[in-house]
This record gives structure tokens, C-alpha cells and sequence, in this order.
């Protein structure tokens, strides 16, 4: 009984274990995405003070290519749009995975009592 037990423990450390990764993971990509909506979000102020017919332009590879103001603010607004909806979506992600950590960590937390009960048992039959 108690090796059935120790499998399924160690089963479902596994499982634990490998959703803290993923939870590291999307963390990680999360704070990736932060810093991107950071940066648009400074673009989006100075372009907002650039007046009239000033000159903007978009690096594109290594060349400085002219581009007009109402597009220019067009395109980062576009992507702060496209990056807050994926901040949303990664941490309704994280929520989900930080969920099922939770559960699997009473599962484990019931399986090592279980187990210390068996081994307690066994050692009063010897």
C-alpha cells in the first residue's frame, strides 16, 4: 500500500513541478509583454507632442524610413490595443495555472499524510 502511495505522490509532485515551470514561463512572457506596452506607451506620448508637418520616421532594418504622423500614431496605438489584450489573456493564464497549483498542492498535502500514516503503520507491525 504504501508504494502505491509513494507513486502517486511522487505522480503528482511531477505534476506540481511542472506546472510551476509553466507558471514561471508565462511569468516571464507576461513581464516580456509589460515591458513592450511600456516602451509603445512612451512612443505613443511623444508622438502626441509632435505638432503639424514634423518629420517622423520608422527604423525598418537599418534605414530611417518617413512615415506620416497619423500613421505613425496609428500603428503604436494598434499595439498597445494588440499587447493589453495579451497582458489580459497571460494573466487570466497565470490565474488558471496558479489555480491548479493550488489544487494539486492539497492533493499533495493529502497524499503525505496518507503515506506518513501508512509508514507509521508499518512500523508498529514490525
Amino acid at each position: 500500500m504504501a508504494e502505491g502511495l509513494q507513486k502517486r505522490l511522487q505522480s503528482e509532485l511531477e505534476k506540481f513541478q511542472a506546472i510551476q515551470k509553466d507558471i514561471e514561463k508565462t511569468v516571464l512572457v507576461r513581464q516580456k509583454l509589460d515591458a513592450q506596452l511600456n516602451e509603445n506607451t512612451l512612443v505613443k506620448e511623444e508622438l502626441d507632442k509632435v505638432e503639424g508637418e514634423t518629420g517622423v520616421y520608422k527604423l525598418v532594418g537599418p534605414v530611417l524610413v518617413k512615415q506620416d504622423l497619423s500613421e505613425a500614431r496609428s500603428n503604436v496605438q494598434k499595439r498597445i490595443d494588440y499587447i493589453s489584450g495579451e497582458l489580459k489573456r497571460y494573466d487570466g493564464n497565470i490565474k488558471d495555472l496558479e489555480k491548479k497549483q493550488e489544487s494539486h498542492k492539497e492533493i499533495l498535502s493529502k497524499l503525505q499524510h496518507q503515506f506518513q500514516q501508512a509508514q507509521v503503520k508499518a512500523a508498529a507491525k514490525a
